[in-house]
């Protein structure tokens, strides 16, 4: 057996090794940018689906509830559980539909990084915080609502 004939398919086999080492976390990072962007949809959806819900709404509670329930779509939409986003509404008068009166939403999700089990997610924090926020106008031709 001659030197060339041992070193026969050796190219191959380095070649799948580089191609794995290179490739597996070039495809992982392709996902976590993926759902890093769905979070982003999300969380901009939400809080623009929330300012609509509110300033739309009868009533300041009736509002808040339609702003959680938008919420809880948007998420739902790109494939969150509610519990993984925060909504906080904020009025710039009181009652908080006062015509003319502005409406802010701030919607905050926490992507977690796929693929790693439960058991690593307990030793450090492994999700990408990502926040959106939107303000609305009550409507000036309208009446108070509580």
């Amino acid at each position: 057996m001659t030197a060339g004939e041992s070193e026969r398919g050796s190219a191959m086999v380095e070649f799948l090794g580089v191609a794995l080492i290179l490739l597996i976390p070039l495809v992982y990072l392709v996902v976590t940018l993926g759902r890093v962007q769905a979070g982003a949809f999300a969380a901009e959806g939400a809080a623009r689906e929330a300012v609509r819900a509110m300033v739309t709404a009868e009533s300041s509670s009736a509002g808040a509830v339609r702003a959680e329930a938008a919420v809880g779509i948007a998420l739902a939409d790109q494939g969150f559980a509610r519990d993984r986003g925060v909504l906080s509404l904020e009025c710039s008068a009181s009652p908080c539909l006062t015509p003319g009166a502005t409406v802010g939403a701030v919607v905050l999700v926490e992507v977690p990084l796929p693929l790693l089990p439960d058991a690593v997610r307990g030793w450090a924090p492994l999700s990408v915080p990502v926040e959106a926020a939107r303000a609305g106008t009550v409507d000036r031709y309208s009446e108070v609502r509580p």
